[in-house]
């Protein structure tokens, strides 16, 4: 497992305050996320397509999950992300980033027991930054290599804003249809021009080595259950196999195999545990031959044997119906 650096560690222990002006509006982002959520656990999906807030006051352990392009921001506590031997940490001074589909594990974190965790998630229209990237009229930035698909930046005033405005439009739908188009674009157009908005533009330009990934990526999302052929993902993104390489792992901070096992993982746990999947229906859906192979990688991700885990999530889920059902008698 990845260790904290020394700086994630001391950004953990000692975050930074915010700015005046930042502050406010992050007490306005809790506010707004608060009267979204009506102070109740879990994720709503806003009127605004592709617009979701969280709200999480008992966080368990870290979560396997995949990451799809999205902009992530935080109101109260913080989350640690991570993707191959990466780690990312954000909080309400930082925004995430996350610009080609990826798996990762993620684990939430609260400020104290008093707050919830709360946060915001929008997605990002790759095609729609496409279109900006084609405009003339945007400011010119130098081209960057094939990096991760992944990154943190300080938040500002020139983000921030215009997110609390897409939220606050939760409260006027009328206004959404024509609304919110125009402040996601601003939204993209602000990314692209802060921080490491270079790395988000490559995923949108054309024959870039990073589109090139992203295209080898969602064909692995689609084939993940057979045979990986290296070469023949190589060739079908007119790359050769050691450059492929190289950026695939440049791009996602894993292999294309260690990919590959994570989705295979990834399916197989959400065929057992959401559609009732058996262990070896699930292990030789996702492409396993090997039993005890599978067993194996199963338990160095997620932390126990296929058929521990199923039975402990069984058994959460028996005591949780359990619980609502007291408190519906009550």
């Amino acid at each position: 497992m990845p260790q904290d650096t020394p700086e994630i560690a001391a950004a953990i222990a000692q975050p930074m305050p915010l700015e005046p002006e930042l502050d406010e509006a992050r007490k306005e982002l809790v506010a707004l996320i608060n009267r979204i959520t009506r102070g109740q656990d879990g994720t709503v999906e806003t009127p605004v397509a592709g617009l979701q807030v969280f709200c999480i006051s008992k966080p368990d352990g870290p979560k396997h999950a995949f990451a799809t392009p999205a902009l992530g921001l935080i109101a109260q506590g913080s989350k640690r992300i991570i993707v191959g031997d990466d780690i990312y940490v954000y909080d309400p001074m930082h925004y995430l980033v996350t610009s080609v589909d990826l798996p990762v594990c993620g684990q939430v974190r609260l400020t104290s027991d008093n707050e919830p965790y709360l946060g915001v998630r929008l997605e990002l229209a790759i095609d729609e930054i496409g279109k900006l990237i084609g405009d003339e009229k945007l400011p010119a930035k130098a081209n960057a290599p094939a990096s991760r698909g992944m990154y943190v930046n300080r938040i500002g005033m020139p983000v921030l804003e215009p997110v609390l405005r897409l939220l606050r439009l939760v409260e006027s739908p009328e206004d959404v249809p024509i609304m919110a188009p125009l402040i996601k674009r601003e939204i993209m157009y602000r990314l692209l021009v802060n921080g490491e908005g270079a790395r988000l533009r490559q995923i949108a330009l054309q024959d870039s080595h990073t589109q090139r990934i992203a295209k080898a990526i969602s064909a692995l999302r689609i084939n993940y259950s057979q045979s990986l052929r290296i070469e023949d993902m190589a060739r079908a993104v007119h790359m050769s196999v050691s450059s492929f390489h190289h950026h695939f792992k440049a791009v996602t901070a894993m292999s294309p195999l260690q990919y590959q096992k994570q989705l295979r993982l990834q399916e197989a746990r959400r065929q057992m545990l959401m559609a009732g999947a058996d262990v070896s229906s699930a292990a030789h859906s996702v492409g396993y031959e090997s039993p005890s192979q599978f067993a194996r990688e199963y338990s160095r991700m997620f932390g126990a044997p296929p058929l521990r885990d199923k039975r402990r999530w069984l058994s959460d889920a028996e005591n949780d119906a359990l619980g609502a059902g007291s408190m519906q008698a009550a």
